[in-house]
């Protein structure tokens, strides 16, 4: 249980990472397309990519805290 614990944790920072790398990318071409191509979404849409891999990472992480738990 403890392999699977931290299987969890690692899968979260990786989520963490991911998600960052996503909005970011996301935040930019929104800008970008923006003053660009004349895009009508505002800049904050790109944070709803947030959401679930925020979703995601709460979930790993009460999995990792449960399996750890169980392990003792």
């Amino acid at each position: 249980m403890k392999r699977l614990s931290m299987v969890f944790v690692i899968l979260a920072v990786l989520l963490s990472d991911v998600m960052c790398a996503a909005v970011a990318y996301n935040y930019c071409d929104i800008l970008w397309g923006i003053k660009y191509a004349g895009y009508s979404a505002p800049a904050y849409v790109a944070f709803f990519t947030a959401i679930p891999y925020a979703v995601g990472i709460i979930v790993c992480v009460i999995l990792a805290i449960c399996f750890k738990k169980k392990n003792g």
